[in-house]
């Protein structure tokens, strides 16, 4: 940490005789629905700020960014959110009364989005706080999500280290490309938690560690054809989980953030003071392997292939999960025109490694001490972004991973894990010019859920999803940035139809601080 704190000061010394640009953006965004939740176009893969059924909310935001053509630079930001925002009924249980309440809930009325501190020396970065991760592989803009790091949820707090871009491999001439980083932080989401969570069964985790570390090379992107492949991995680890039964604790288990926990974060094993982590391994871990295909058409443009192979055990980093993954295609224009960009996704995580999942510690009472008899193991039901001891790979109720995948914060009867992790279905977006001030955006996906491997659904929950957006940018008042959204869920899945709209009026500027 102090070394961190050494190389942002010393960042700031360096360029302090020079003059400060600072980009800065205030906004207002108003949405309504007709459910208790926003539709799921307008509320995914926004950083978990627009969620509820009405929404009247300001944002303002300064950021200094770094330079990258500089050996030495530093970079610092603040993101603020807040406003008005409807209730949504939680089904909490009252253990005195036996009785089930209704427990009416809402984001906070003023939230830190984003703060933080960083700088860099050569290719090296180091950030300090709370700044949101850009997923590597899928377009953030047009993409259902990253199947690990999605920009669905809120960012953590916490300091990473990492290359600034893609860097040039030694003695390979420029042909071969890496870049990477490493993380650890704190989501601070227990609050949420136990004020959603419904004290009736299952459990809740509270003040949990976060690990992420991504690693991705790639070929000459000079070149026509450009090849990417990488994995990234999470880990949830430590805190205190809290198990509940019928309304009673029935037991409480601290796992404690040892320097041994914050290794096993890193390379997965198993550890701890709880039979659990004794007996798997330490922590909530999901990652993916990525590889992408970069093609440049003659006149510049460029065609995607890619595969994201999500995974939660050693069963599916083995590949043993069949098809599962997010299956891409998508196409970038290099110039204007009624489309610039495309996509089409195919997600599907019904395989999770089979049915069955099975080690002989699943047996342990009286007369088996020491586990089942039987011996053998079998290691499917990966039951995606759940995990025993953790709520769910998710900050705020929203997933981190695919928004795909029902986050929580959709179960208001306060149970808090996914519900519906094992599905099948397809994303289109498409975004273009309209004129030299009008641009659109469009998207459709279908889903079919089957529940988790562990609680199926009797009947599969299916829901088509739609949304069409148009953003103005006038030229008399540049900055000023008008956005439009209708969107509208038919189906199950969320709980019948619902239509909802959303207007955002947002302006961006700039200002120097000369010394």
């Amino acid at each position: 940490m102090c070394l961190m704190v050494a190389l942002t000061v010393g960042c700031a010394v360096a360029c302090a005789t020079d003059s400060i640009a600072v980009d800065y953006s205030v906004g207002i965004t108003v949405n309504t629905g007709g459910s208790e939740l926003a539709p799921y176009y307008i509320s995914s893969n926004r950083r978990g700020t627009v969620t509820q059924q009405h929404s009247v909310l300001m944002n303002a935001c300064v950021k200094r960014e770094m330079d990258t053509t500089r050996r030495l630079s530093w970079g610092a930001g603040v993101e603020v959110w807040g406003g008005w925002s409807s209730s949504v009924d939680y089904q909490r249980y009252d253990s005195e009364s036996g009785a089930w309440t209704a427990n009416p809930q809402h984001p906070a009325r003023v939230w830190l989005q984003q703060m933080w501190i960083e700088g860099k020396y050569r290719s090296v970065f180091l950030t300090i706080g709370q700044k949101d991760i850009e997923p590597g592989v899928v377009n953030r803009e047009l993409s259902s999500g990253d199947l690990v790091m999605s920009g669905n949820a809120r960012a953590a707090i916490g300091a990473r280290a990492g290359f600034v871009d893609y860097q040039n491999v030694p003695f390979t001439r420029g042909w071969l490309q890496i870049k990477g980083e490493y993380g650890y932080y704190r989501h601070n989401s227990s609050t949420w938690l136990k004020h959603h969570y419904n004290y009736y069964n299952n459990f809740i985790t509270t003040h949990y560690w976060f690990n992420y570390k991504n690693i991705h090379f790639r070929t000459c992107p000079s070149k026509p054809l450009v090849l990417t492949i990488g994995a990234q991995a999470a880990c949830q680890f430590a805190g205190k989980a809290f198990y509940y039964d019928r309304g009673e604790n029935t037991m409480t288990i601290e796992m404690k953030p040892t320097l041994k926990a914050f290794w096993r974060a890193l390379f997965a094993g198993s550890g701890g003071e709880n039979l659990g982590d004794q007996t798997y391994v330490q922590g909530n871990h999901v990652g993916s392997w990525d590889i992408a295909l970069d093609y440049r058409l003659p006149g510049g443009s460029t065609v995607r292939a890619y595969y994201q192979s999500l995974w939660e055990d050693g069963s599916s980093i083995g590949k043993m999960n069949g098809l599962d993954g997010l299956w891409g295609l998508e196409y970038r224009s290099n110039r204007h025109g009624i489309v610039t960009g495309a996509v089409v996704e195919f997600l599907d995580m019904m395989s999770q490694s089979g049915p069955i999942h099975f080690t002989p510690m699943d047996l342990v009472d009286d007369d088996h001490p020491n586990g089942s008899d039987i011996k053998y193991k079998a290691t499917g039901s990966d039951d995606y972004y759940n995990n025993y001891c953790y709520n769910g790979y998710q900050n705020r109720g929203m997933s981190i991973g695919s928004p795909m995948a029902r986050s929580p914060l959709y179960n208001t009867d306060g149970y808090m894990r996914f519900t519906d992790n094992r599905l099948r279905g397809f994303h289109l977006a498409v975004k273009g010019d309209l004129g030299s001030q009008l641009s659109y955006r469009a998207m459709l996906s279908w889903r079919k859920s089957l529940g988790t491997p562990f609680v199926p659904h009797v009947v599969p929950l299916t829901c088509t999803s739609m949304m069409v957006e148009a953003i103005y940018s006038p030229r008399r008042v540049p900055g000023l940035r008008v956005q439009a959204q209708l969107a509208h869920d038919h189906g199950t899945l969320y709980g019948g139809n619902n239509t909802g709209v959303l207007l955002s009026v947002t302006y961006n500027g700039i200002f120097t601080i000369k010394r």
